[in-house]
């Protein structure tokens, strides 16, 4: 969620923005429980809390980033505003196999997704997907390199450092899933998901040399392929980009929620929420009407 406008607003009067108070899970724009309660009786005591604690510190805000359905309807209910946005996620439909899935999209999608695949491995390229303690040592150094790579090319330093993932891989090995590109037996792109028992989240990727439809192949057709073959039920491709649409990641709702100290700014920032609501909404309804599936699009 991205506020920086809001900041600059408080800067313009005169007022300090941070520090502010945030609940999330860094890096990671995934829903799931942020209010840890068994009722919801008690999470909108929780959320309610979360307020107190934004005064009593004079703080000028509280967010909390993708909650889940519960926790918003309690965060709303205590007086939180609500942030609409949109994300690309694909179902499995109980797919046999990836051609199974092929099969679902129209003739144009399946077509053009059977193409790009084509091209790539024209070009000499290989895929292998490794899990858990299958991932060597060398694989996370060459899946860093790319990853450092991504950055250095918009001219950006890393957020994270090589001992992170060392330690992620250690401490939950379980979790991890890397998707390595080779051509002609050299590696060459790598994508790093994270998963449970259900949910495949695509994180990362880079690439040491560009290849044409490399990037396409290896964070989406390969992860749906994954996915299929673990018989896992959703893929989160993450937010950004329509070109997710035509390979059967459909645009899902996400939100996050705010309360704001300031009743000037509180307001203002309502009207912006209420308005940016209506073109989310609208976004996700074109979106919705060129959905790539045979079944959907009648």
């Amino acid at each position: 969620m991205f506020d920086q406008g809001w900041a600059q607003a408080y800067q313009r009067h005169g007022l300090d923005y941070y520090p502010k108070l945030l609940s999330a899970i860094p890096f990671t724009p995934v829903s799931g429980p942020r209010l840890l309660a068994r009722t919801q009786e008690d999470r909108v005591l929780l959320a309610q809390q979360l307020i107190e604690l934004t005064r009593n510190n004079q703080l000028s805000s509280v967010h909390v980033l993708f909650p889940n359905a519960d926790d918003r309807q309690a965060l709303e209910q205590a007086g939180f505003m609500i942030r609409h946005d949109v994300q690309f996620h694909w179902q499995n439909q109980d797919y046999a196999s990836y051609e199974d899935f092929l099969a679902s999209l129209t003739q144009q999608k399946r077509k053009k997704l059977r193409q790009d695949s084509r091209k790539v491995y024209e070009q000499g390229l290989s895929f292998e997907h490794k899990q858990g303690k299958d991932i060597s040592e060398q694989d996370l150094d060459y899946f860093y390199l790319c990853y450092a790579n991504t950055y250095q090319e918009r001219g950006q330093h890393p957020y994270l450092n090589r001992d992170f993932f060392a330690r992620l891989h250690a401490q939950l090995p379980k979790s991890l899933v890397l998707i390595l590109a080779r051509q002609h037996g050299q590696d060459v792109a790598c994508a790093l998901s994270l998963r449970d028992g259900h949910t495949l989240y695509g994180r990362y990727w880079g690439c040491t040399n560009y290849v044409p439809g490399l990037h396409f192949e290896t964070c989406y057709n390969q992860a749906i392929q994954f996915c299929i073959a673990q018989q896992l039920r959703f893929f989160e491709g993450g937010a950004q980009g329509e070109h997710k649409l035509s390979r059967g990641l459909l645009p899902t709702p996400t939100c996050s929620a705010h309360w704001i100290a300031d009743p000037r700014f509180a307001h203002a920032i309502e009207e912006f929420l209420h308005e940016e609501a209506g073109h989310v909404a609208r976004y996700q309804e074109t979106l919705s009407s060129h959905t790539p599936f045979k079944t959907l699009a009648g």
